[in-house]
């Protein structure tokens, strides 16, 4: 049992030297993006409210803490031994759940490039990817030392500006590498590669994502996705764990939240921006997802800034 005694210790160092570096480059509340592209830092104090956002494809490792996010009703539980992987753009809640001012909520986020992962995968050949995930476009696994190893050297390069642009892609690289060999790595895989049903399932969620305003028709989702109307719903749904009208639901409330929170657009305005013909029926519909009605959602959110 030594060696496993001596592996756990050596993750234990690893996350605390991660958590002091984060720590070293959030010094206030949020989040920082740094001067590596797609790396983004955050820290709090307190526990947070649930927070309705979107989710790009990007590897999440929290150094300190815990947090909760929500897929349509699915709970995906992350902290400084579990990382959480989002493998295309998902609408999803999320939650801190532990945070202290003498303990610091510190995670990262990094994002992954699909085009950099299909180069990777063409310049690597066959490199065994496994095939244990469940299919859905997020996912929540056991933090090993080889990974939080590559995450902490890019982390490292913050204290040496000059070697961002000529390591970090480096040490990018080797984090996808060891993605593509994780039980989500053939997920990623089939994102990646051309023809694939699954990117061609994620052809249709970013036009979705372009498109969210425009009436849909399934048949011409379909044809984006270069998919039967059947195969396009079942797989989907596999990824996102919703319809595409329900993905696409979910899209235009949360821009409508966002249009009346920072643009100050009235409620039918902000309804009529993301497609609503009706503001009765925008009404009901952002009431199911937020709770209450627009009005008095964001009366408590501005009260609660």
């Amino acid at each position: 049992m030594p060696n496993v005694e001596n592996a756990e210790q050596n993750l234990e160092g690893q996350r605390c030297e991660l958590a002091g570096l984060i720590a070293q480059y959030c010094d206030g509340e949020g989040v920082v993006e740094t001067a590596i592209p797609g790396l983004a830092l955050f820290r709090t104090t307190e526990p947070s409210p649930i927070v309705h956002t979107l989710y790009r494809p990007a590897l999440c490792i929290m150094a300190q803490g815990q947090k909760v996010v929500r897929l349509e009703g699915e709970v995906y539980c992350y902290d400084p031994l579990h990382y959480l992987v989002a493998s295309v753009t998902l609408p999803v809640t999320g939650e801190v759940t532990v945070a202290a001012v003498e303990q610091p909520y510190l995670s990262l986020r990094l994002d992954i490039d699909t085009a950099e992962l299909a180069s990777l995968i063409a310049s690597a050949g066959p490199i065994g990817v496994p095939n244990q995930g469940s299919g859905r476009g997020l996912h929540v696994d056991r933090l090993d030392a080889p990974l939080l190893d590559a995450v902490l050297r890019l982390v490292r390069l913050l204290d040496n500006p000059r070697d961002i642009a000529m390591l970090a892609p480096l040490v990018q690289r080797e984090i996808l590498y060891r993605l593509l060999h994780s039980p989500q790595g053939q997920l990623l895989r089939d994102i990646a590669t051309a023809d694939s049903q699954a990117h061609r399932v994620n052809r249709a969620i970013e036009w979705l994502n372009q498109h969210y305003g425009e009436p849909l028709r399934i048949e011409e989702l379909a044809k984006v996705a270069n998919l039967s109307t059947s195969t396009l719903h079942h797989r989907f749904k596999a990824l996102t764990a919703m319809s595409p009208l329900q993905y696409q639901k979910q899209l235009r409330l949360q821009e409508a939240r966002r249009l009346m929170l920072c643009e100050n657009l009235d409620v039918s305005s902000a309804g009529y921006r993301v497609g609503y013909e009706s503001p009765s029926q925008f009404s009901r519909e952002y009431s199911r997802l937020f709770g209450e009605p627009p009005v008095r959602d964001l009366a408590r959110l501005r009260n609660a800034v």
